[in-house]
């Protein structure tokens, strides 16, 4: 199996003159791409760029950031995407954890931007078009290896950043499973919505790339508004797009979701959250053309680990199957007492063994130990998800909740999502979403809900007590005109909180059950 990188390159040999890449201002064919990748590998190497050096990318959603990645791939160096939206406190942050040896950003940056100064620490911040050197002398890329691809700095449980190494082979193992799965092939046409520094974007960067397809790219701030979605997905004619759940709710509030299904728009693959039935149906009522897949995935266990194709069946229990491990992939069932749990319908925490595991975090070593583990299954290495899962009678996978976030009230055990799918099925709701919050110590529920007319607090409880038992009712219950998402598209239930004038759980309180 050839890494990404080659793979691209292979693709250029085949199809120089194939559309790979574009935005609003730039289109790449596969060879322009891989020349621009090799002249700014050649850039990179002439500021003392080595293999394994870090190079960051502080990029926007771009062509350009294409490119950097490619190039950083090239030389042998590690790329480590940021966000052109984080404060400059957690860009320092985050450089100066990863030493990178230079920072990429775009060439039209605004004054007062943290691109715009010299540096980010003792990093460089260098202009990509500086790095763009001329000629027809340009560098081979390094032989294919073991060596690590990327970084993605992801906060998670710990709450300060931590970096993620993905080796080469974990990444062509990931892309080239996504491939397979979604059926991507020179005809794939790709909507890029998710930003670029967050890893669920590279299930839609990557697998087309590797399957010889084109990208279209549009500013994410501008496909904030579904109009810009639409409009590039009929004028595009895009064929396959991903994104988040929550991304979905906000398309699906648009009156022009309709134009879904006068595309020629084939695949959208969910993911980052756990997905609504009741979006998905509605997405369905739609678009009934349009194929869903639900996949999942840790950023430690490469972009997704799971691709299914939904169907209407599928859903009938009330329930979003994961589906089954990638075939270079396998999973693991653990129950409270640290045994393997077999058969159907038992709930365990999900580790996950194979191919596309990290390489650990950069620079945490005792951390990695934490949850890459060699003492869970004999002869396996394996990754401690954090996610509590069960088999259904398919033999498919279900996700039921994150360990911390189900619950115990009253001896009852609570899934956060089985809660918010009941408050989003009561009459008048358009969407909802119940999060954890300190209760004068102790531990409270609160349901944030959207509606599609005019319902009060009172009305809303009336009608959930007439759904819920009283031990699964929420504390509280706050009509919102959204559910804000954060810069990774999930559900910002910090700043949801902090509307409401709540206080998040202390970390431990919410408790998993047996």
């Amino acid at each position: 199996m050839p890494d990404v990188l080659h793979q691209v390159i292979a693709q250029a040999r085949t199809g120089s003159d194939c559309p790979a890449v574009k935005d609003l201002g730039t289109e790449l064919t596969y060879g322009q791409l891989c020349a621009e990748a090799a002249r700014v590998s050649s850039g990179l190497t002439d500021r003392g760029v080595k293999e394994g050096d870090r190079v960051a990318l502080l990029l926007p959603n771009s062509v350009d950031f294409v490119v950097a990645a490619l190039a950083s791939l090239w030389s042998g160096a590690i790329f480590v995407p940021l966000s052109v939206a984080d404060p400059e406190v957690r860009l320092s942050s985050i450089v100066a954890d990863c030493t990178p040896a230079l920072v990429i950003r775009a060439d039209d940056v605004a004054e007062g931007e943290p691109a715009a100064a010299a540096s980010l620490g003792d990093a460089p911040l260098v202009p990509i078009s500086e790095l763009r050197h001329g000629g027809d002398e340009l560098p081979p890329p390094v032989p294919e290896s073991q060596r690590v691809a990327y970084a993605i700095y992801t906060s998670g449980t710990t709450g300060a950043p931590k970096g993620v190494l993905i080796g080469s082979r974990a990444f062509s193992a990931a892309v080239e499973a996504v491939v397979g799965a979604l059926d991507l092939n020179r005809d794939t046409r790709t909507l890029c919505v998710s930003p670029f520094h967050f890893d669920g974007s590279f299930g839609t960067l990557f697998p087309t790339l590797f399957a010889g397809g084109a990208l279209v790219i549009r500013p994410r701030d501008a496909l904030l508004f579904p109009r810009t979605f639409f409009n590039a997905v009929v004028n595009e004619r895009i064929t396959y797009t991903g994104f988040s759940p929550s991304y979905l709710r906000l398309l699906l509030a648009s009156p022009q979701i309709s134009k879904l299904d006068d595309s020629v728009l084939d695949v959208i693959a969910l993911g980052g959250e756990a997905s609504s039935i009741a979006d998905i149906r509605s997405l369905w009522s739609a678009a009934p053309r349009v194929r869903v897949f639900n996949r999942y995935g840790p950023t430690e266990a490469t972009i997704a680990v799971t691709h299914v194709c939904l169907t209407p069946e599928m859903t009938e229990d009330g329930t979003v199957p994961m589906g089954t491990p990638h075939p270079a992939v396998s999973f693991f069932l653990v129950d409270e007492a640290g045994a393997v749990v077999e058969g159907s319908g038992k709930v365990g925490e999900l580790y996950i063994g194979g191919a596309q595991l990290m390489e650990g975090y950069w620079g945490a070593p005792a951390l990695t130990a934490e949850v890459l583990r060699s003492d869970v299954v004999p002869g396996e290495l394996v990754y401690r998800t954090g996610d509590l899962v069960y088999r259904d009678t398919h033999g498919r996978y279900v996700y039921v909740d994150r360990a911390d976030r189900v619950i115990k009230r009253s001896g009852v055990r609570i899934s956060l999502i089985e809660l918010s799918e009941a408050m989003r099925s009561l009459d008048g709701v358009a969407a909802a979403s119940c999060v954890t919050y300190d209760n004068q110590g102790e531990l409270g529920i609160v349901a944030f809900v959207v509606t599609e007319t005019e319902i009060s607090e009172a009305d809303l409880r009336r009608a959930s007590r007439e759904r819920l038992p009283e031990t699964m009712l929420p504390n509280r219950i706050e009509v919102v005109a959204e559910l804000p998402m954060t810069k990774s598209s999930k559900l910002d239930e910090r700043l949801l909180l902090s509307q409401a004038g709540l206080t998040p759980l202390p970390s431990g309180t919410a408790v998993p059950t047996s």
